[in-house]
């Protein structure tokens, strides 16, 4: 028998074989992906459909002058024998169901005599909005997003059974964009809340909602990334799930069957879903759930500093082992930080012994942070590591910050050192004014200070881990700079102060 020959009988044993494989093997593909029914089944009455409504004048319907509805009730009357359409005041108010005349005469909904019609026109209810949300508690604490309920003058909370109850604007965060209303209801279906810390990349996860007003719809997808930062206070968690308007607000579900978020924003360029969706984390929602429950507002720490990220060029220059913690760029003068002796240029590494891998989880870590405890924040400062004691204070609305108006004084020499920086010293009376202890002001730039952005006006406070004290010492610094190694300046301009990573030109011949 030839090879060929024995390779086709080989062939087709293994095909008369196939019927005989366990049916097991051969669906092994199909059997892996996932069936979201019991997930559905269990999660989908605690997910509720919310609508607002605000209040919006009525007397004149947009009337001509000198008309009111009463002219126009007797205009229908008169020529079509007819009640004003949709008059609260017509003695036979038509109905939802395109029978109000009948139900009218026989005290039903929507007729003059059932009692519940309201006989002041001032004014009238009309949408101003639709979201999701999902039940808490068995007694009616409903979660959903801050901008669902905004503005809003009523609240409505649809169940899955179709009743509808007017509901309690119980508080709202905008920050977190978390808000907490409550229904008069007993024995209502609730979610189980999971564990947002404990979610992977990648993993299954279902969303249940009303997109476009439509009720109890599930979209799935997967996790595409966790403490995704979009500027907010919260890191969320990113995912593919179809999440469109109308599902704000709603669950974001894992496998298990648990809530480990709360549907919030997309990223979109026409307003509908495009991959992108995000959820709000929900232990940080269920810490200002349980905030809103108890006092109807969420108290949150401070510690009086701006803040911004620490990029790898900064860290290598002021030989920090990685890029990590928050940089001050500016510390209000008298608040909690100033008072522990932080300094602007100061990297926050850790805060209450938890590091701090980025700027943005600072403020959330003091943010959860109770008012009046006293706490140790772990600097970086001139290459060494400090512990300072602050106590953190209670958040209050943010101060405008005013730059000083004072223009800085005429260039006195060229910039022609290694950094391309010509500087001054700074008038007392201006250091005073601003608050610094050191410092000189730039008057000109050129070469790698005006590539790296640095602008005449600035003030130089620092030079790798030494403070410029004036502008003779400021040039005898950079004599003896080395143009292999980036410096690390550190640089203050209006209110606000950071690292400049430059790299020194080399010497002209």
């Amino acid at each position: 028998m030839t090879t060929f020959s024995v390779r086709k009988f080989l062939a087709a044993a293994l095909l008369a074989c196939l019927p005989f494989l366990p049916h097991a093997a051969v669906a092994a593909p199909a059997a892996s992906l996932p069936d979201f029914t019991d997930l559905v089944d269990k999660v989908g009455p605690a997910v509720v459909n919310i609508r607002t409504t605000a209040h919006v004048p009525t007397g004149n319907r947009g009337l001509p002058p000198g008309l009111d509805d009463g002219d126009m009730s007797e205009f229908f009357r008169r020529f079509f024998g007819i009640p004003l359409p949709q008059s609260p005041q017509s003695p036979h108010g038509g109905g939802n169901d395109g029978q109000g005349g009948q139900g009218g005469s026989q005290g039903g909904p929507g007729g003059g005599q059932g009692g519940d019609s309201p006989q002041d026109n001032s004014d009238s209810e009309t949408n101003s909005g639709v979201g999701s949300g999902f039940i808490l508690s068995a007694d009616g604490y409903v979660m959903t997003n801050a901008h669902v309920i905004d503005d809003a003058d009523s609240i409505y909370v649809t169940l899955t059974d179709k009743r509808e109850f007017k509901a309690k604007l119980i508080g709202v965060d905008e920050r977190t964009d978390v808000a907490v209303v409550k229904i008069n209801a007993t024995n209502l279906p609730t979610v189980t809340i999971g564990d947002s810390n404990k979610v992977r990349v990648g993993e299954w996860v279902v969303a249940i909602g009303s997109p476009f007003g439509l009720e109890n719809t599930v979209t799935a997808g997967i996790v595409s990334a966790k403490g995704r930062d979009t500027g907010d206070y919260l890191p969320f968690i990113q995912t593919d799930v179809a999440v469109n308007p109308g599902n704000s607000g709603g669950p974001l579900i894992n496998m298990q069957g648990e809530v480990i978020g709360i549907n919030s924003q997309i990223y979109s360029r026409t307003g509908g879903f495009m991959g992108i969706s995000f959820a709000i984390p929900i232990d940080e929602a269920m810490r200002v759930a349980d905030q809103l429950k108890t006092s109807g507002k969420v108290v949150r720490g401070r510690i009086a500093v701006a803040i911004g990220e620490v990029t790898k060029d900064v860290a290598d220059s002021l030989g920090l082992p990685k890029a990590q913690g928050a940089l001050v760029s500016s510390v209000e003068p008298g608040g909690p930080a100033d008072k522990a002796g932080v300094q602007p240029g100061d990297i926050i590494l850790k805060f209450n012994g938890h590091p701090v891998d980025t700027a943005t989880d600072l403020p959330r870590m003091v943010g959860d942070t109770k008012p009046g405890t006293k706490t140790t924040i772990t600097i970086w400062r001139k290459g060494q590591t400090r512990d300072l004691s602050v106590t953190v204070a209670e958040m209050q609305p943010d101060k405008t910050a005013h730059a000083d108006q004072r223009k800085p004084p005429a260039p006195k020499q060229q910039a022609s050192n290694a950094l391309g920086i010509a500087v001054s010293d700074i008038p007392s009376d201006q250091m005073k004014s601003l608050k610094l202890r050191n410092g000189v002001q730039v008057d000109a730039v050129d070469g790698p200070a005006a590539r790296v952005g640095l602008e005449k006006g600035d003030i130089i406070l620092r030079i790798g881990d030494t403070d410029v004290t004036s502008a003779k010492q400021f040039d005898e610094l950079t004599a003896h700079l080395d143009p292999q190694k980036m410096i690390a300046l550190l640089v203050r301009r209006g209110d606000n102060t950071q690292f400049v990573p430059i790299r020194p030109r080399a010497p002209q011949k």
